[in-house]
């Protein structure tokens, strides 16, 4: 699936994160078809390890229908300038599976990508590479600050050239309460194929997202902040 959306713009200058605060976070989404019909469950997890802050972040999708089920483990290193070093892409999408990990060295400019069991590649990137994960954090801490972030490539698995548009603000409904949210509209374009979606995020510090509209292989899903 193009799931790019969820988790999912300048590399390499961004301030220090500021989200997630204190020891991180852990989010809990309801995976849904648009009828409001459920397919499952979704966590993001966030954290800091060692002095220098090292940004760990991870996120876990199990959803299923009949005859066809999804399972997403992906996990992500990054520096407190959220410039990824190391990116873990495991995925089953009914009889279709895939295990690899991307390296990042900034020194060389390079993210090796290899994949258990088959080949290796290497991919150009900048100082401040990012996988998806820290692209989504990162675009979390520059909202936070009043900024938009411009467009550039992210990592998920091949490169995709990520553009973010500004679509308003507007009330959602969340648990039990109402919340504004400032929605994006998102474009991805990889080397075979462009996906679209929106993200909308609390207009609280921390800018949690709360809704994300993707495309799933059996269609459009949603997914909910459940707590």
């Amino acid at each position: 699936m193009k799931f790019f959306g969820l988790i999912v713009i300048v590399a390499g200058c961004a301030s220090a994160a500021s989200i997630p605060a204190g020891q991180g976070e852990t989010l809990h989404y309801s995976v849904n078809w648009p009828s409001g019909l459920s397919l499952g469950e979704g966590a993001l997890h966030a954290s800091r390890s060692g002095e220098a802050g090292k940004l760990n972040f991870e996120f876990n999708l199990n959803a299923s229908v009949p005859g066809f089920s999804v399972s997403d483990d992906y996990r992500s290193e990054a520096s407190p300038k959220f410039c990824s070093e190391e990116f873990d892409r495991k995925f089953q999408h009914g009889t279709r599976k895939s295990n690899e990990k991307t390296t990042f060295d900034a020194q060389t400019g390079t993210a090796t990508r290899q994949t258990e069991g088959g080949g290796k590649s290497e991919l150009n990137t900048s100082t401040c590479g990012k996988d998806a994960l820290a692209f989504l954090y990162y675009v979390r801490n520059e909202l936070s600050e009043g900024r938009l972030p411009s467009p550039q490539t992210v990592f998920f698995g091949a490169p995709y050239q990520v553009r973010l548009e500004f679509g308003g603000t507007q009330a959602l409904k969340v648990g039990d309460k109402t919340i504004q949210a400032e929605r994006l509209l998102g474009t991805a374009k990889g080397p075979a194929s462009e996906s679209h979606f929106e993200i909308f995020f609390e207009q609280n510090p921390a800018r949690t997202p709360v809704l994300v509209k993707a495309p799933l292989a059996l269609g459009t899903f949603s997914m909910e902040l459940t707590q």
